[in-house]
């Protein structure tokens, strides 16, 4: 038995392999001015300038291209197999059921998850994914079981009237998974497919409308939340606390932190820790959501993510929400705070949510006050 689990393993690090090889021989022309996303590179290599939506189609994918040059390729369909979710446990809170369950992204795998049910519903609800920021609470955080009661958005989105979906992130909370093994390049790559899966899975419900789907994240939370929305167009509205800035800003430039097994290890073994190496920008990863509404919270003394990169984002995505008739839909926050999402921000978070997934919140008042 464990020799076949071990040949298995194999086999799957070999497939991603033979996927890796596959992605380099088409490796998607390089953008040395990763702030001007108004133009774009035909197949001879030369600029054009972007005037019409099937241009920036072109960019567009020339940016997922280039984001998985250092993620790994996303997995193919062959990888969606039947979620087969299972209840753990149910508990009724007031106003809406929090359940844990677990749910299959792909053969071999099982995640588990906080999903949050409200009472109060009228029809069918939009739906919120929540993702989680670095602790070993994972999940539990944003579904209302850790400490930090400004965390808890998965909760309080549920108070509001939301389907919410808190899922693990790999080796947080209960989910233990060794994404090399199985042929990923990065475990960033990972969650996004799961995150996606965890989209079908909303989708799936009888209480949700799938036309109407979010995200929110803080920090890990805030950065997978815009990664898995690149590559997913079903979600509608995107809200990221303290999740980015420019790679150039970001420490000074130094990318160690993006580095690690828990991210994207070919930033370090491949770009070598360097801005001007990386095949992607964050200015492009926001220009890319468009012309869905994205909500950046970028407190002016975060830590992690310099103000300064995060503007530099927002004013280089501007004219493709633009070009596309969606300037309103591209909105930035920057509340005096640290790495932190304080009540104010929370509140034109939720605000945001409310506003471009056209919900009405049962409870306006929920998940704002400390």
């Amino acid at each position: 038995m464990a020799s076949t689990r071990i040949r298995g393993a194999r086999a799957l690090s070999v497939l991603g392999c033979v996927f890796w090889m596959t992605a380099l021989a088409a490796a998607p022309p390089r953008y040395p001015d990763r702030d001007n996303l108004l133009v774009y590179r035909d197949r001879a290599g030369q600029l054009h300038p972007v005037r019409t939506l099937q241009d920036w189609r072109i960019r567009r994918e020339h940016i997922l291209e280039a984001m998985q040059e250092v993620m790994g390729p996303l997995p193919d369909v062959s990888r969606q197999v039947p979620l087969d979710v299972q209840v753990v446990e149910e508990v009724r809170l007031p106003g809406y059921v929090r359940r844990k369950i677990t749910f299959v992204p792909e053969p071999g795998d099982r995640v588990p998850a906080y999903l949050l049910v409200p009472e109060r519903r009228r029809g069918r609800v939009p739906a919120v994914l929540c993702l989680h920021q670095t602790t070993p609470l994972g999940k539990a955080e944003p579904a209302g079981l850790g400490p930090d009661a400004s965390k808890h958005y998965a909760r309080h989105l549920a108070e509001r009237g939301y389907v919410t979906l808190a899922p693990d992130y790999p080796n947080f909370g209960d989910y233990r998974y060794d994404p090399y093994r199985q042929g990923y390049v990065s475990a960033t790559m990972k969650g996004i497919w799961n995150h996606k899966r965890a989209v079908d899975l909303l989708c799936s419900l009888p209480e949700v409308d799938g036309n109407r789907i979010g995200v929110i994240g803080h920090s890990l939370g805030g950065h997978n939340s815009l990664f898995v929305a690149a590559f997913d167009e079903r979600i509608r509205c995107i809200v990221s606390n303290c999740g980015f800035c420019t790679f150039r800003r970001y420490y000074g430039g130094n990318l160690a932190g993006w580095s690690h097994k828990g991210y994207m290890p070919r930033i370090r073994t491949v770009y070598e820790l360097k801005p001007e190496k990386m095949p992607f920008e964050f200015t492009e990863v926001i220009a890319a959501l468009a012309p869905r509404a994205v909500l950046a919270i970028a407190p002016v003394r975060d830590s992690n993510f310099a103000v300064e990169g995060v503007r530099e984002c927002i004013a280089a995505a501007k004219p493709v929400y633009e070009l596309l008739g969606a300037g309103q839909k591209l909105a930035a926050h920057y509340p005096e705070a640290g790495h932190e999402f304080p009540a104010a921000a929370r509140q034109v978070a939720y605000s945001w949510l409310d506003r471009w997934l056209e919900h009405t919140p049962s409870d306006p008042n929920a998940g704002w006050k400390d």
